[in-house]
């Protein structure tokens, strides 16, 4: 088998810690049993570009226990947790390409290994493998099948694909899932963004002025999460309705040269470009901590700090110390990545348990109906989100009502009214 991780000795210690990890996912657990009985994804060769987390260890091992080969690497250089990849390898001989620090063109030779076994199905966190069959390899599209994507940036990329009827095959929006995005988008991010900010830094929380950029679940997550420390957060918008909508949840929104003024924390979530820039990092008070939880670290224009600073030093690890040349002092965390991922452990795994039952029965339902479903974006069917839902609250212990046959007509029907 052949993979290219850190080193296979770290393998004890990340089986350990995917075992605690799967303790809080009882969803997929139940998706592998079943799985391991029906072996959907028999003779299905899938390539996996997700964090390289506890979490997506036990995703790869139901997609293994369900009859398929699986191969890892990493949608984000800094996120691998090396012996995360080690267990997977030594452990459950799963082939992973993933080194926690890999440059630019390890990153992407590890995304080459992946598609040279000319999968059936393309797993993304990103979009990175999906773009690379685009670019490079358009040989492979007519062997898959569909793709599933697992977060807002690369469903942006994948719709502005289909959009241009570049598409070359079907792919399932997994973020696009209730089970997924209001829940990990939002409590997942939340919880662990501020995470990878306190332990990257242990600032008091309580008492800032967080500036959170992008008000969509991610950025609903964070504020929330700020909030509750006792943070007096501010949203910076460019959409109306969201805007809108978090005066009305009680927050502050102003322009992010307003807020450049007196921002302590400043935090993107918004899946775009340069949102934070050379004319915002020149107003920022002296001290003020910039962290991004976007996917890509493309929402701060690091060059542009690297132009604007005469000086930069390691203050601690993951904390890049920026001296301006009006002397004020900005601190970039975690080079601009991921910060939950980066200098803390991601989401928690009972969040990740929804998301990666999606994953899962997305990929089933890809090797189900892929070949009836045209070259778009399309979001997972609702009964299976339902499905999810129902299987996370028994987990839970939780029970709730059923309509009865009475409410079932009357909300079937048109004719019943006052």
């Amino acid at each position: 088998m052949k993979y290219d991780i850190k080193d296979l000795k770290l393998a004890n210690t990340g089986k350990k810690r995917i075992e605690w990890a799967d303790q809080h996912m009882p969803v997929l657990e139940l998706i592998r049993k079943r799985f391991a009985k029906e072996r959907p994804l028999e003779n299905i060769k899938i390539a996996a570009c997700l964090h390289v987390t506890t979490e997506t260890a036990n995703l790869m091992r139901t997609l293994k226990e369900g009859g398929a080969s699986v191969y890892l690497c990493a949608s984000n250089p800094l996120s691998t947790q090396d012996d995360v990849a080690s267990s997977l390898v030594k452990n459950y001989k799963i082939p992973v390409y993933a080194i926690n620090g890999e440059d630019r063109d390890t990153y992407y030779k590890h995304i080459v290994k992946c598609l040279d076994v000319r999968p059936h199905i393309t797993m993304d966190d990103g979009a990175d493998l999906v773009s690379m069959v685009h670019m490079d390899r358009r040989d492979l599209a007519q062997n898959i099948l569909g793709s599933t994507e697992e977060t807002t940036t690369g469903v942006i990329r994948l719709r502005s694909l289909e959009k241009s009827n570049e598409l070359l095959f079907p792919v399932i929006a997994v973020n696009d899932s209730d089970t997924k995005h209001l829940f990990d988008n939002r409590y997942g991010t939340g919880q662990s963004t501020i995470d990878g900010i306190l332990r990257a830094t242990n600032i008091l929380m309580s008492g800032s002025n967080v500036i959170v950029c992008g008000y969509g679940w991610c950025g609903r997550g964070v504020a929330m999460r700020a909030r509750g420390m006792g943070a007096t957060v501010t949203i910076c918008e460019v959409n109306p309705l969201r805007a809108l909508e978090a005066v009305m949840d009680g927050y502050r929104v102003t322009n992010l040269k307003e807020a450049c003024r007196y921002g302590d924390i400043f935090v993107t979530l918004t899946g775009d470009t340069k949102v934070l820039r050379g004319e915002h990092f020149s107003n920022m008070k002296d001290g003020a901590i910039i962290a991004n939880s976007g996917h890509f670290n493309v929402e701060i224009d690091i060059p542009e700090l690297e132009k604007l600073a005469k000086k930069k030093k390691m203050a601690r690890e993951y904390v890049c110390e920026y001296t301006l040349k009006n002397g004020r002092r900005l601190y970039l965390l975690g080079e601009g990545r991921l910060i939950n991922l980066v200098s803390a452990e991601g989401h928690p795994a009972s969040v990740m348990d929804m998301s990666f039952a999606n994953q899962a029965l997305a990929a089933e339902y890809v090797v189900n109906q892929g070949k009836s479903l045209d070259r778009k974006v399309y979001k997972l069917p609702d009964e299976i989100d339902m499905n999810i839902a129902s299987l996370k609250l028994k987990a839970m212990g939780i029970r709730i009502d059923t309509l009865t046959a009475e409410q079932k007509k009357y909300l079937d029907s048109w004719q019943l009214g006052t």
